[in-house]
């Protein structure tokens, strides 16, 4: 099909009188207005029936579908088997040149296996600091490497989530995709009353694949436990569950757009404006197909240009820091899978952000719980820190707290990892990670996406504000807190957080600092982190 679609009638003007609920662009194509948009009708229901299929999807102990089985079996057990054969036996088992050996082999049996699996190494590529540097610098190539579908292909699955011709609606549909990824690829379009904007589709076989290969993954999961040399990877079963939480959201474009909306409103509320979050198109969102207005921006490590338009780089950073970690402790609903391709900077300082495909959400026990949990780390309380996360899902519902900071060592006199040699520091990681096993420790979807932001945050903060004093900024977001949201701290959490009560000895703590150090730049901190990743590799030779 030609990539210029003619008109064939006229739309009515959309109606821009009416006020709007969320950090919207200033003068939009449409209005939003949720009682308007006939697509979230019924949709909390849709949301919760997801939900509920998980354990389902996953928890059966029957054979998966076979042939697939086999595919998997096939190029997931060769590349395990060659790296055994070769880089396990020449680098050693457990150095870094034997794991970027294996994530290497993975990755490529990824590739092969197709979308659900590349999405799996996606995620996991935005994991750095949860999952070993050498899986995630070899599965970042995932982010780059999906080939777009056929034009027509696309053509036929709008045209199908639609009812009718793509022609009725948009005057122009771009055949070259403007991103193509594991689950869907995204087209500029032109609406036929003239409006720019963006539409994502879904890959046409990725709902028929996701399931049969969450079958396979849930199948495989407990016969690798123990058996994979990468210790984030420790508990493979939990890792395919949380991953099934993720996609299977994924594959509604209305939960996407649900999911826009709700993040929106919650950035309002909190009167943080710096935002620019694009609007769903009231009546063209469906399962398989999303329309939404165009945004763009620099991206967030073009600093020369950020700098040339008169960007506080250091506001934008402290804007988007504030506003996650509002957005998660206050409301419960925050941006689940920040990322280079997520966010720009736009001309203004405001921030646009896509693809909510990946949303973090808690119930209200789970959010007051996140919140104890940050509150308890600003007050440096221990204890109160990992009740939240036995909370939170983290731990155990029977684990006892208190054995769990003696086992560990919570509580201990702070040792600089840079002042422990090769054999401590493989020593006390080997210790901890045993001890967290051993309790039936695991990473919960909001916990995984929340540490996922934050390395994401570190990075930005690496590009916009590498001399900034992260002790100081961490001090001032507390008392920024402290001052705001006082009141409804202490009603959810029952801790009082004012300036007697910030206690930044815990905080410098989770850094590996003792509690005399008074300054500490993001440059600083990593030079610290390379150190700490050289002795660990010496002490694997």
């Amino acid at each position: 099909m030609s990539s210029t679609i003619s008109p064939t009638d006229d739309s009515p003007t959309p109606d821009r009188t009416r006020p709007e609920v969320g950090t919207f662009s200033e003068h939009g194509p449409w209005i939003v207005d949720p009682d308007d948009m006939p697509w979230l009708i019924g949709l909390d229901r849709v949301r919760d029936a997801t939900r509920r299929a998980v354990p389902s999807l996953i928890g059966s102990r029957r054979l998966p579908p076979l042939g697939r089985l086999a595919t998997t079996v096939r190029h997931l057990g060769g590349a395990i088997a060659a790296w055994w054969l070769v880089e396990r036996r020449r680098e050693g088992p457990g150095t870094s040149g034997s794991k970027s050996g294996l994530s290497r082999r993975v990755r490529e049996a990824a590739e092969i296996l197709g979308p659900t699996y590349i999405k799996l190494a996606q995620i996991i590529s935005a994991g750095e600091g949860v999952f070993p540097d050498e899986l995630v610098t070899e599965f970042q190539k995932c982010r780059d490497q999906v080939a777009p579908e056929p034009f027509d292909t696309v053509l036929a699955t709008i045209r199908s989530e639609l009812g009718r011709p793509p022609e009725e609606v948009f005057s122009h549909i771009e055949p070259t995709a403007l991103a193509a990824a594991s689950i869907a690829q995204v087209h500029r379009a032109t609406l036929l009353t003239g409006e720019e904007v963006v539409i994502k589709v879904q890959r046409s076989t990725v709902g028929r694949r996701v399931g049969r290969d969450l079958r396979v993954l849930a199948w495989l999961a407990p016969f690798l436990v123990g058996r994979i040399p990468v210790s984030a990877l420790a508990n493979p079963p939990a890792l395919v569950e949380l991953f099934a939480e993720t996609i299977t959201e994924e594959l509604d474009f209305r939960l996407e757009a649900q999911n826009l909306l709700d993040v929106a409103r919650v950035l309002e509320e909190l009167d943080q404006t710096d935002w620019v979050i694009p609007r769903p198109h009231p009546d063209l969102v469906s399962p398989r197909m999303l329309v939404m207005e165009k945004v763009e921006g620099f991206a967030f490590n073009d600093v020369a240009a950020m700098k040339e338009a008169g960007i506080d780089t250091h506001r934008v950073v402290r804007n988007v820091m504030i506003s996650f970690l509002e957005s998660a402790t206050l409301h419960g609903v925050f941006h689940g899978d920040f990322h280079g391709g997520n966010l720009f900077v736009r001309p203004d300082g405001k921030v646009a952000l896509l693809d909510f495909g990946i949303t973090g959400r808690m119930d209200e026990f789970r959010r007051r719980a996140f919140l104890r949990m940050m509150m308890s780390a600003i007050a440096n309380d221990t204890r109160g820190q990992m009740a939240a996360l036995r909370d939170l899902g983290a731990l155990p519902r029977d684990a006892d707290i208190d054995q769990v900071i003696a086992d560990l060592g919570l509580e201990d006199p702070i040792v600089d990892p840079t002042s422990m040699d090769q054999e401590q520091l493989l020593a006390e990681m080997q210790r901890v990670v045993k001890a967290m096993l051993g309790y039936g420790a695991r990473m919960p979807k909001t916990l995984m996406l929340y540490v996922k932001n934050m390395i994401f945050l570190s990075s930005m903060i690496g590009h916009l504000a590498p001399d900034i004093d992260l002790i100081a900024e961490v001090q001032s977001i507390a008392m920024h807190f402290a001052m705001t949201h006082g009141q409804q701290i202490a009603r959810d959490s029952g801790m009082v957080v004012d300036a007697d009560s910030i206690d930044m000895t815990g905080i410098k703590a989770s850094m590996g600092l003792e509690a005399d150090v008074e300054s500490l730049t993001w440059a600083e901190l990593r030079a610290r982190r390379e150190l700490i990743i050289k002795r660990m590799g010496e002490g694997r030779r």
